[in-house]
């Protein structure tokens, strides 16, 4: 069982991945923003992050390149999963640090194949 940050100023948003997340059987956490989203991060080491982009406070896209850049979350995988669709908000969201790149509104078997790709095995 992986711990699993979610990131996402949606109440809505974040109870849907929330329920994907723990029907495979892992724990979710969550944040309501980016700037909470680094602090929980920093504070509880999850096993990979689901990060939201357009957010109040701090984007995901900033708080991708903060907890990407830390020395003690820089390890931890990063998936946005946002509904910023471009190929340039995807190729601007991996150079900030993100692994994966879920565009919504999600697809159950994309964000599981994502889930399964990233989380350490």
């Amino acid at each position: 069982m992986a711990r699993i940050l979610i990131v996402d100023d949606s109440p809505s948003q974040l109870l849907g991945i929330k329920r994907i997340v723990e029907k495979l059987g892992h724990e979710a956490i969550t944040a309501e923003d980016g700037a909470q989203g680094v602090e929980v991060a920093k504070r509880e080491i999850p096993d990979l992050i689901l990060m939201d982009v357009v957010m109040p406070n701090l984007n995901g896209f900033q708080a991708t390149r903060t907890i990407s850049k830390e020395e003690t979350t820089k390890h931890i995988p990063i998936i946005l999963v946002t509904t910023k669709d471009q190929d340039t908000d995807k190729v601007w969201g991996l150079r900030q640090g993100a692994k994966d790149y879920v565009v919504k509104p999600i697809k159950e078997e994309e964000l599981v194949a994502a889930l399964k790709e990233h989380l350490p095995k």
